[in-house]
């Protein structure tokens, strides 16, 4: 972790705008701009596209998921594009994450960031992203449970990056990614194994 002492300013900046750009919601506005209710206060009171499907359909929840998504790719593309190195677009990828899971416009509550992940992933190797997409879709085919298929693939994704990435960095950021996720879906976890998912 000794590269952190060399993080330049304009770097830190990328790794600060990555967390502002995740604390956008994508659930929030897309309902504010569609004149739908606020997905906090109704179903499951999660932010995100599963709750927004539940409550609005599938139009507003396809522009959420890809706004979600597009949030974890975004930044580090630009990071990318402005010379950041590979271990900066992987704190990057964290700290949009991150701002997902705890947003500074929104009271620090945020949603699950399966999605947001998924961006995350893509862009800094899409070889995670779409083995950890083909596992969701797998197990998603077999149960038809979102919250299992999501849980499935984030506890096969640091395995997955150290089989293919083969970076220490990356492969801890996946961990912490995964437990992240497994935090946010503790009641899903409960209600799973209570048979009421």
């Amino acid at each position: 972790m000794g590269f952190l002492a060399n993080i330049q300013i304009f770097e830190w900046l990328c790794i600060a705008g990555g967390y502002l750009a995740g604390s956008i919601s994508a659930a929030i506005l897309v309902c504010r701009l569609m004149g739908l209710s606020d997905p906090r206060l109704q179903g499951s009171k999660n932010p995100g596209a599963t709750n927004v499907m539940r409550l609005h359909g599938k139009q507003a929840a396809i522009i959420t998921l890809l706004g979600d998504v597009l949030k974890g790719v975004l930044p580090i593309l630009l990071a990318r594009w402005a010379g950041a190195s590979y271990e900066v677009q992987i704190l990057v990828g964290i700290a949009a994450f991150l701002g997902h899971l705890y947003p500074v416009y929104f009271g620090l509550k945020g949603g699950k960031g399966v999605a947001t992940a998924y961006g995350v992933l893509f862009a800094l190797d899409w070889r995670l992203g779409l083995a950890c997409g083909v596992t969701w879709v797998a197990v998603f085919a077999l149960k038809r449970i979102s919250s299992l298929a999501a849980l499935t693939a984030f506890l096969l994704l640091p395995l997955y990056s150290w089989l293919m990435n083969r970076s220490l960095l990356m492969t801890l950021a996946c961990i912490l990614v995964s437990s992240l996720i497994y935090w946010r879906h503790r009641s899903n976890i409960r209600q799973l194994l209570a048979g009421e998912e």
